[in-house]
């Protein structure tokens, strides 16, 4: 039987809320494009460290690997998000609106970097895991056959941040809420 205590419930996540909107509206208000994700890379390798990650920047271009590890487990997971944004003129009226003309988080990526985050945030307060994670924030998703990922894997993601499995998140409108859709190998 599973331990309860390891699991994470939303509510673990109330202390947060303010903060990961305040996240989600600044990455919403300034978007980039593939292979210009700059400041948004700036921003969350400066999250990331605060929390006590260790934090390579540059990877493959705007790419952002961040590490942490707890207890005494050899094991290690990676969780992967995309930071660019699309070339898309924003007519939402939001008050935290594209300040970019032209540039729009209309895939949801400010969304995927700010789960990422939070889940950064979750893992660093509490060290409910044994053995390392590797945090992955990839640039350029939208950029095509030459991907961010492509530019990270070129530059040797798997050999300098080594782990036994990767999770990559992305939303999926359409996805009845509250449910997480998953599969199995490559993709």
């Amino acid at each position: 039987m599973l331990n309860d205590n390891i699991f994470a419930r939303v509510s673990d996540f109330d202390a947060m809320e303010a903060e990961l909107a305040g996240i989600r509206q600044h990455l919403h208000a300034n978007p980039e494009l593939s292979f210009e994700e700059a400041e948004t890379a700036r921003f969350v390798a400066e999250k990331l460290e605060s929390w006590g990650y260790e934090v390579t920047r540059n990877v493959g271009g705007h790419g952002v690997v961040a590490r942490l590890s707890a207890g005494n487990g050899k094991k290690g997971i990676a969780i992967r998000a995309d930071m660019d944004a699309l070339p898309i003129s924003e007519e939402t009226g939001l008050a935290y609106a594209s300040k970019s003309l032209g540039r729009m988080h209309a895939c949801g990526h400010d969304g995927h970097t700010t789960v990422l985050l939070g889940a950064a945030e979750y893992l660093a307060r509490t060290r409910r895991f044994s053995g390392t994670v590797t945090l992955i924030f990839q640039p350029a998703e939208e950029a095509g056959k030459i991907s961010g990922a492509q530019a990270m894997i070129a530059d040797g993601l798997f050999e300098r941040f080594p782990f036994d499995a990767i999770f990559g998140l992305h939303n999926h409108p359409g996805a009845p809420e509250g449910n997480i859709l998953l599969r199995s190998g490559p993709m």
